[in-house]
Formats: structure tokens, sequence, C-alpha cells
């Protein structure tokens, strides 16, 4: 690797790849630029990045992040680069392969070890951060929402039969 471009994308890639949350390999062959332009476009805004790097560069940045590249590197390889939520990428990327069949997930790259597709595809199933945040906080608020209703329960019956004798001496 004497070239000092390669050692430069190597560098990056290696800085890139310690701060990754999560990584998805696709194999890209017969995408055209506009495609490969649509699917960065659609990971920008959930902290992906969909990078085509050659494959030895790539393992080369791999050992030097002290990751095991494994098998995973044969054919034309891209990677998308998760910064973010995990989830939100993995679901473009699927949904982008559903519609372009060209591009095929080869692995992922989650919680220190390497997963087949299938576990790609359904860590797309997930719902995303912001959704599971929503329904958690939404199931603490119910919580609290229940325990005032009981405590007010007895109040509001007091309240319901004063206001019954109240009219039945007036009447």
């Amino acid at each position: 690797m004497p070239n000092v471009k390669n050692q430069e994308i190597v560098k990056s890639l290696t800085e890139k790849f310690k701060a990754m949350k999560g990584l998805i390999l696709t194999e890209y062959r017969g995408l055209t630029v506009e495609e490969i332009s649509d699917l960065r476009l659609k990971l920008r805004p959930f902290g992906g990045e969909y990078a085509v790097v050659k494959n030895t560069l790539s393992k080369i940045a791999f050992k030097e992040a002290g990751i095991e590249a494994g098998e995973n590197f044969s054919g034309s390889t891209a990677l998308v680069i998760e910064n973010g939520d995990i989830v939100s990428p993995a679901k473009v990327v699927v949904e982008f392969a559903k519609t372009h069949a060209k591009l095929k997930i080869k692995a992922g790259f989650l919680e220190g070890e390497f997963v087949n597709a299938a576990v790609v595809e359904q860590l797309s199933l997930l719902p995303s951060k912001e959704v599971l945040i929503a329904r958690m906080l939404g199931s603490m608020n119910a919580i609290v929402t229940d325990f005032v209703n009981v405590l007010v329960a007895n109040i509001r019956g007091l309240v319901t039969v004063l206001d019954a004798v109240a009219k039945k001496q007036a009447a």
C-alpha cells in the first residue's frame, strides 16, 4: 500500500470503523451512479454513509481497527457505515434492495461480530429508536395517569354522594 491516497483512505476508514455503531456490506454491481446517489441521500438523515471501497483497503482498515474481517469481502463490496441509529439505515437498505434487485445485502457487523444478511433483514423489522422511546414514555405516562385516577376516585365518589344528598335535601 505505498500509494499516499490509499494510505489516507485506510486511515479515514479505520477512524470510521472505530466510531461506527454498525455496518452493512452490500454488493452493488449493476447499480447506476444515480441509484447509488439516491441510496446515499436516503441514508444521510439517519447517520448512515454508503462507501464504495476496495476490498483490500477495507480489510487493512478493519485490521488496523482491531476487527477480524472474516470471509465477507469478495466481489464488489460497498459499505453502509452506521454512526447513529442502527435500525433506520438497515430499514433503508432493505427497502432499497427490495426495489433494486441488483443491490444485495451480503452481511452486517453488529455488537462486535459479523452477522448474515438474514439478521440485517430482521434488524430492519424493528421499530426505530425514536418509536421505542415514545412507546416507553407512553407506558410510563400511563402508569402515572392510572395512579392519579385511583387516588382521585375516592374523592370523586365522595363528591358524587354529597351532591346526591344535597339534591335529595333540596327536593
